[in-house]
């Protein structure tokens, strides 16, 4: 949905509670950990630090939602749990005018409280400018102790507006990436806020 100015709070909730009813723009789900045929697919990867610790705060960022603190992008409910299922909607604001796009949780990578593995994936409602899933995943590599962020995404234009400015498109997309990446490398920093 794009709008002239940015929706209320209260626009936004009912945003996400239609959206608790509609379906995936896309199929099957899993897209964004397979080959994807008709789908272009995205990929961003960052040293966020070594060793157990940054990997716990990685977590931690995750779970907070922290690749999203971006000023021009934001997420509701801004405390998701991060459970398949879960209906989230991203606010963006780009070229003077916000979008509200609908998301559900569709699977989670890993375990919290063990492994080397930590992440989820949201697909695309029907509501969403795009159609496809993005994986948001942290890991900490066995061999050299690097902890990564992975975010991959898997999408094509859905809306007419993003097919007519799809290359628009694609710059907001790989801008999001990066300032994710971003973002989480200064959460996740010694120094970085958590809450």
């Amino acid at each position: 949905m794009f709008l002239a100015r940015r929706p209320s709070l209260l626009a936004v909730d009912r945003f996400t509670a239609r959206s608790q009813e509609l379906s995936l723009s896309y199929s099957p789900i899993g897209l964004a950990q397979a080959q994807a045929p008709g789908f272009i697919v995205d990929e961003t990867m960052i040293v966020l630090g070594r060793g157990s610790a940054d990997f716990d705060r990685a977590k931690a960022a995750l779970i907070a939602w922290k690749p999203f603190d971006l000023g021009w992008v934001q997420l509701f409910p801004p405390r998701a749990p991060l459970a398949p299922g879960t209906v989230v909607t991203v606010l963006v604001h780009h070229l003077g005018f916000w979008s509200l796009n609908g998301c559900r949780i569709v699977y989670g990578l890993g375990d919290r409280d063990r492994g080397t593995r930590f992440g989820f994936a949201y697909g695309t409602l029907s509501n969403h400018a795009e159609s496809g899933e993005e994986l948001f995943e942290v890991s900490l590599e066995p061999d050299s102790g690097n902890v990564i962020y992975r975010v991959r995404a898997v999408s094509k234009p859905r809306a007419p507006l993003a097919r007519l400015g799809y290359p628009l498109t694609r710059a907001l997309q790989a801008r999001f990436r990066q300032e994710s990446a971003a973002a989480m490398k200064r959460t996740t920093s010694a120094s970085g806020s958590l809450p």
